[in-house]
């Protein structure tokens, strides 16, 4: 598994905005939004394309599309969905499905209670959208779920990451021969005793849609 963390001042600023208590949930979710579209740009690097024959205003030349099946983008239930825009902004011709996956807060694991997938993932290139990499067994849990599908290439985009969650999904997912790649804005310092990132920006979902 990689992990690459995005170092660009442009994320720093928007992350650091996101932290701050002050910041109330429509700027929020714009700057949510914003970054991952910033965070996208990267993680796309390696999506497959196709040679594509056009013609300009000029002459005929050879381009590259987007191959064939689209790419999937997965945002996880409920606070992956603050991502999926910013996502759609650069692969709008992508398809989107769910995963609804909620943390216990005694266990701290990862619980499935709804998804929407193809049965067949084959041949699919998928990018998980989850805003906090803590405990690792949420985005563990989805990663192992697409791949038992058929995905042969897994980007899982992040706003913050843990240390402890990116070492439990490398302890998890040993198991798997499809490449992973985690892109983040952030590896912060620790989980706290409540799987918490700290310092972090709290709880995302609620920040994005308030307490529900």
């Amino acid at each position: 598994m990689q992990v690459h963390v995005l170092d660009h001042p442009l994320v720093a600023h928007k992350l650091t905005v996101l932290r701050q208590t002050t910041t109330d949930s429509p700027t929020f979710r714009r700057l949510t939004e914003e970054l991952v579209t910033l965070l996208a740009y990267e993680a796309t690097r390696e999506v497959r394309v196709e040679p594509a024959a056009i013609e300009t205003p000029v002459a005929p030349t050879t381009g590259v599309r987007l191959s064939t099946p689209a790419p999937l983008v997965v945002p996880i239930l409920r606070a992956g969905l603050g991502m999926l825009e910013g996502m759609q902004r650069l692969l709008p011709t992508a398809e989107v499905g769910f995963l609804g996956m909620i943390r216990n807060e005694e266990t701290l694991q990862a619980e499935t209670y709804a998804e929407r997938l193809p049965d067949d993932l084959s041949g699919r290139q998928c990018y998980v959208l989850d805003p906090m990499l803590a405990t690792g067994g949420t985005l563990a849990m989805a990663i192992d779920f697409l791949v038992k599908r058929g995905a042969d290439h897994i980007t899982a985009i992040t706003l913050l990451a843990a240390p402890e969650g990116v070492r439990r999904i490398e302890s998890e997912l040993e198991h798997i021969d499809v490449p992973v790649t985690v892109v983040t804005a952030a590896v912060d310092e620790r989980l706290d005793e409540n799987g918490y990132i700290v310092p972090g920006l709290g709880d995302a979902g609620d920040r994005l849609y308030g307490v529900a």
